[in-house]
């Protein structure tokens, strides 16, 4: 057996063992029905978490397109000292759901999924029931309201319970545009055929 043709099976075993998805966003983002049949293992990662959490599927998929545009790998950008020296990422947040480090460890923990990925899509799904289940929890906030459980997303539970967000206009007006993605995303699969995929 040649060396070319072992590199080539060694890089394809591990290109498959790899947890994620992929890591380009989905063709048609504004379309919900479009995602799904696009990547119908999505459809059944947010069906299997509504059905866990409770959190509906438009509220799951608008989060998520907020926080990663449906990219699996997706990171935040790096930091620069003098516009040119990389010092790092601006945080450890990583996949599609972006949750940070220590946010994802105490996920591990308290769910008992402790061998779930970030770049995932049915565990970051997951990852994101969890937590907006935890806001409803700490401060009341229905797992419909995508606005205001994208503000707890952001800032955190107890930056929320705060009112951080009042001084922030800009992640206010992000979380209405949350929201907005939501009811678009909740009336295009209200039309979507998926008991089909």
């Amino acid at each position: 057996m040649s060396r070319t043709f072992c590199a080539l099976i060694i890089a394809v075993f591990l290109a498959s063992c790899g947890g994620g998805g992929p890591s380009h966003a989905p063709r048609q983002l504004d379309n919900a029905c479009a995602i799904l049949k696009e990547r119908p293992k999505y459809y059944k990662a947010f069906r299997k978490t509504e059905r866990r959490w409770g959190v509906p599927i438009h509220v799951q998929m608008a989060t998520i397109h907020q926080e990663s545009k449906f990219i699996a790998d997706a990171r935040t950008p790096y930091r620069y000292v003098i516009g040119v020296i990389p010092m790092g990422r601006q945080s450890s947040a990583y996949g599609y759901s972006q949750a940070l480090d220590a946010t994802w460890d105490e996920y591990l923990r308290e769910s008992g999924r402790r061998f779930a990925k970030r770049d995932r899509i049915d565990d970051a799904s997951d990852f994101v029931g969890w937590y907006m289940t935890k806001s409803q929890t700490k401060n009341g906030i229905p797992l419909y309201d995508a606005q205001n459980q994208y503000l707890a997303y952001h800032e955190g539970n107890t930056g929320y319970a705060r009112r951080s967000y009042t001084s922030k206009p800009w992640l206010i007006d992000v979380a209405r545009k949350v929201q907005m993605r939501a009811d678009m995303y909740q009336n295009q699969i209200a039309g979507c055929r998926l008991s089909r995929w």
